[in-house]
């Protein structure tokens, strides 16, 4: 049975929404630090907010050149925030914090409402407090709503498994073609384990299974297929041109870029390919405990191994449909899955996108912990819970001494609070209650606080660029040797004091105070609302100096060039051009104007040629080409440059470089 709301302790549901405030608030916290983020993903959301067919698209910019290389859901919720509220960066990154705490809440309500309350808050506690979570639920990539959606489906496959009410699975299917929208094939990892699951346990005639299994799939298909549809029917010369797709098509993007070519690295266009898992970190079973990877999200994860081991074997004997399997189940069943894919995959993979397993660790953690407390009578449930409670403090001695430099003393005080835990609750059934409790919580806090100090640390620490990782800045350090291009806040990157109302850089510098060259000063009106951030219109990290573009990170946008541009744009329909999305983004967001990024976010797409680039200047139809920017593949954008260095005159103002395509030599 399942537990009722009213059979919940009256300490509840305050508890619950504490919990939901204190993740709110730490995720809000410092949050404007980051000014645009990731500026790929920002320029989409600043051309949603101006062109509904840019929205609809996911285009990089309002008149609709080229898409962002994912398909655009998690673009509309940020997009229809700018809409409502202007361009700034809480406008922004405001809808993924409350994705976050969303998911510490649906997390909570289906870890809750089989097992207990406690088991739901300490879910809910570790989710939040995971260092990649509180990285990315702050963060402008579609990886938070992808988090959010797979663990709605979780969700609404448990309810489902109660007692097969076919609503519950179509909501699944439901929440499964939104996550492809979102991310593609990635959404499917979970389906086989929730699926298989499913047909076995539901409590209902096995044809009525199937046919159950059928509706959600074609939910599936029609909830995600809907857009692919439109996409792939409407005429090529009336949509933007597919970004990351070499011939145009929303399907290739799928099944190749995005698809098989992240499993085999034979990615087309991609910046580098996996080379068999050596351009994106060493692949195989170690890779989740690894030094990069390991401070994102392995704190926890051996315990909830260990767990969903012992979870399995507390219930081994309950009946087919026994609700607490079929929990275990599913929450392992993901992680299993997920974590397997994301450790031998030979392409591109970041560190970030081991967001994904931090709800399936945290339920496993909250689920396993309080049964085992319930049975901890049992001498092999109290052993269990100690030897969980030991392997977690010893992980993370060993987690935290990667960054000795960081809270040196935090290592030892985890360890010996760990061991010294451990010890009570193997004799947890045989000691006095309170003292057991002691234990368990001194246990809880020790394998907490390393997670949570790297969590603080990302927090308090500004995130900009393509990759970024979580955790104190000692761990950075991208795969193939890309930075993060993070910075601490007021740090590198960030305007000095007093200088963010000015509305203009200190002496010498490239960009302007604020994101997207706005400061805020006179003549420069802050976001409506008073949301004006305090980051800067460089993006940090690897961005370059003005008129310099950077293939992970954005770059400076000088005064007197964003001024230019802006002025120029009347009559044209691109402000200006640029190599590369990232490039061009910078520009956009700092003149709000649109920029065509020539090559996509690689510079390796074929869009535009150099035929229908001459056609659109030939046109009037872009009035600036900024020099520089990375790319040069099969898009042409070498050859773009060229032609462009040949015919056109040249304008350098404040240390940017710009031709003027309506001035010939």
């Amino acid at each position: 049975m399942t537990p009722s709301r009213s059979a919940d302790p009256r300490w509840a549901r305050p508890a619950l929404a504490g919990l939901l405030l204190v993740t709110a608030l730490f995720y809000l916290w410092n949050l404007s630090s980051s000014g645009y983020a990731n500026s790929f993903y920002s320029a989409a959301v600043q051309a949603g907010s101006e062109s509904w067919k840019a929205f609809f698209f996911g285009s990089s910019d309002a008149a609709n050149s080229i898409t962002v290389d994912k398909p655009p859901a998690a673009l509309w919720p940020m997009a229809l925030s700018v809409r409502l509220f202007g361009l700034g960066s809480w406008q922004i990154l405001v809808p993924e914090v409350l994705m976050g705490v969303g998911t510490v809440a649906v997390l909570y309500a289906a870890v809750r409402r089989r097992f207990s309350p406690a088991a739901g808050l300490i879910a809910g506690g570790v989710l939040a407090l995971t260092p990649v979570a509180a990285l990315m639920f702050r963060f402008n990539n579609p990886d938070a709503l992808l988090a959010l959606l797979m663990t709605v489906t979780v969700y609404c496959v448990l309810r489902a498994l109660e007692d097969a009410r076919t609503r519950w699975l179509v909501w699944a299917g439901v929440a499964v073609g939104f996550a492809f929208l979102t991310k593609t094939l990635q959404a499917f990892l979970i389906l086989p384990p929730l699926a298989v699951l499913y047909a076995v346990c539901a409590p209902t005639p096995v044809r009525r299974r199937l046919g159950q299994l059928a509706l959600s799939g074609l939910a599936v298909v029609v909830a995600g297929g809907w857009w692919v549809a439109i996409v792939e029917l409407w005429p090529a010369a009336s949509r933007p041109y597919v970004g990351g797709s070499q011939t145009n098509s929303f399907l290739e993007l799928t099944f190749g870029y995005n698809g098989l070519g992240r499993i085999n690295g034979e990615e087309a266009g991609s910046v580098g390919g996996g080379r068999g898992g050596g351009g994106w970190g060493e692949s195989g079973i170690g890779r989740m405990f690894g030094t990069n990877i390991g401070g994102q999200i392995s704190w926890l994860l051996p315990a909830a191994l260990i767990l969903l081991v012992a979870g399995l074997v507390v219930t081994w004997r309950a009946k087919r449909t026994d609700s607490a399997r079929a929990a275990f189940v599913a929450w392992g069943g993901s992680l299993l899955m997920t974590a397997g894919v994301f450790s031998f995959m030979a392409g591109i993979f970041h560190e970030y996108y081991t967001v994904a397993l931090a709800p399936y660790i945290a339920a496993l953690i909250g689920m396993g912990a309080t049964v085992l407390w319930e049975e901890r009578r049992s001498l092999l449930a109290a052993g269990t819970l100690a030897a969980t409670a030991a392997v977690t403090s010893v992980w993370a001695y060993v987690l935290l001494g990667r960054t000795a430099d960081h809270l040196p003393w935090l290592r030892w005080t985890v360890l010996v609070s760990g061991l010294l835990a451990a010890l009570v609750l193997a004799v947890a059934g045989r000691v006095d209650r309170r003292i057991a409790l002691g234990a368990a919580g001194l246990g809880l806090a020790a394998a907490l606080a390393g997670p949570a100090a790297y969590a603080a640390s990302t927090v308090a620490t500004a995130h900009t660029g393509s990759i970024v990782t979580a955790g104190p800045a000692s761990l950075r350090g991208g795969p193939g040797g890309f930075g993060g291009g993070e910075r601490p806040a007021g740090g590198m990157g960030q305007p000095p004091a007093g200088a963010a109302g000015q509305g203009q850089p200190p002496a010498g510098a490239g960009g302007q105070a604020g994101p997207g060259g706005r400061g805020g000063g006179p003549g420069q009106p802050a976001a409506p609302g008073g949301m004006m951030p305090g980051a800067a219109a460089r993006e940090g990290g690897g961005g370059g100096a003005a008129g310099t573009g950077g293939l992970l990170n954005g770059q400076s946008v000088g005064a007197e060039a964003e001024a230019l541009i802006r002025a120029g744009a009347g009559g044209h329909t691109w402000a200006a051009a640029a190599i590369g999305s990232q490039n061009a983004a910078s520009y956009q967001l700092a003149t709000e104007k649109p920029v065509m990024a020539i090559g996509g976010f690689n510079g390796s797409d074929p869009s535009p040629t150099l035929e229908q680039f001459k056609a659109y200047v030939n046109e009037g139809a872009i009035h600036y080409f900024v020099a520089g920017g990375s790319g040069g593949g099969p898009g042409g954008g070498s050859a773009v440059t060229t032609w462009v260095e040949a015919n056109f005159t040249k304008v350098t103002v404040g240390g940017t470089t710009l031709y003027d395509l309506t001035e010939r030599k």
